[in-house]
This record gives structure tokens, C-alpha cells and sequence, in this order.
């Protein structure tokens, strides 16, 4: 008998334990609850960003993934509606401490894409300008090539594309190669010189090209 009313006693003490524990438990899920919501309304609390700060992140976005002109940051500045004080004051800033190097991006940009695509200085320069590079930088970026280095590279260029020219009429061949090479920026003259030296180094008779 004592043995059944100790273990009512001790169940019903088990029972209101559990019960304790578990509203403790609930009331800690509604506090994570709530903690969560404070946190979210917290956020949506914080005050938005000045144009001059969403105008800095913008140009850090853009600069981490390439260099870019100034003329390339403020055009996209502009698609984001940054006014236009704002966005020639961050611009200036990002120059003084060299983020911005128009300079040092047109000298970069010539001596890739010559060495990588082969082009001449007419077609670098003309990518340039709609870089937005002033024209000054871009004479000087020029002058690192030379006209015997460009010439060079010209020579290199119609050597690789004269294989697959071989089988066809000459006029054909002159047509495809000197065109390969004004459509990268060469001078008319200089293409067809380069590819009558190399057509008749194959002894391809090209004894009435001129250049």
C-alpha cells in the first residue's frame, strides 16, 4: 500500500516536472523566436546608404573584378543614378589614391591586346577612346609599339593564317589575309607588303602586288 501511494507521489511529482521543463523549453523557442524578430527588425532599421556610399561600393565592386577607366566608372555610376557631383567627387578620390590610373590602364591594354590578339595601334587606340582615355594617354600607351615591331606581329599573324589560305585562287588568298590584318587596325600598305613577302617566301608569284 505504501508502495502504491509513493509511486502516485512520484509520478505525479514526475509529471509536474516534465510540465516545468516544458514550458521552459517552449519559452526558450519563443524567446529564439523573438530574439529573431528583434534581429530582422533591427536590420530593416538600419539607415540606407548616402549616394557617396553606395557610389564607392559600386566603383570597389567593379574594380575588383578588372581595372576600369574613370569615364568606364562614371558611366556606370550614372545607370545607377548617382548624382553627378557625387559621383565626380568619389571618382576624383579613387584617383588620388590610385584605383583609378587612366594611364596605367591604357599602357596595360596596349600591351595585351597586341600581344594577345595581335592588333595595331589604329585599332588599339580607337578601343581606347571608347574606353573613354583622353587622348594624350593614348598616344603615349601607342608609343610603346613601334611600326617594326607592328610590322613584326603582322608578319606572325599571316604566317599562322597562311596554311589554311593554301588551295585557293591568289586574289583570294591576298583578299582573306591583307583583310585579317586591316580588320586589326594595320595599314593598308604595310598588310600588303606582309603578305607579299610571305607569298612569295611560299613561292606564291606576287610580283604584281604593290605596297
Amino acid at each position: 500500500m505504501w508502495e502504491q501511494e509513493r509511486g502516485g507521489a512520484d509520478g505525479g511529482e514526475d509529471r509536474r516536472e516534465g510540465s516545468r521543463r516544458g514550458r521552459r523549453e517552449s519559452g526558450g523557442r519563443g524567446g529564439r523566436r523573438a530574439e529573431g524578430r528583434e534581429g530582422r527588425e533591427d536590420r530593416q532599421e538600419l539607415p540606407p546608404q548616402s549616394p557617396e556610399e553606395q557610389a564607392r561600393a559600386i566603383c570597389l565592386r567593379l574594380l575588383t573584378g578588372m581595372p576600369r577607366t574613370r569615364r568606364q566608372l562614371a558611366d556606370a555610376l550614372a545607370k545607377r543614378d548617382i548624382p553627378e557631383e557625387v559621383s565626380e567627387q568619389v571618382l576624383s578620390r579613387f584617383e588620388e589614391v590610385g584605383l583609378i590610373d587612366d594611364a596605367a590602364f591604357a599602357g596595360a591594354w596596349v600591351e595585351s591586346r597586341h600581344r594577345g590578339r595581335g592588333l595595331a595601334r589604329r585599332a588599339l587606340a580607337q578601343e581606347l577612346r571608347t574606353k573613354g582615355v583622353a587622348p594624350t594617354l593614348v598616344q603615349e600607351a601607342l608609343e610603346q609599339l613601334d611600326s617594326d615591331q607592328e610590322e613584326e606581329t603582322a608578319r606572325e599573324l599571316v604566317e599562322r593564317k597562311l596554311r589554311a589560305t593554301r588551295g585557293l585562287e591568289r586574289d583570294k588568298r591576298i583578299r582573306r589575309l591583307a583583310g585579317m590584318l586591316a580588320r586589326k587596325g594595320y595599314p593598308e600598305g604595310m598588310a600588303l607588303r606582309v603578305v607579299r613577302r610571305a607569298l612569295e617566301a611560299e613561292g606564291e608569284d606576287a610580283d604584281d602586288l604593290t605596297g
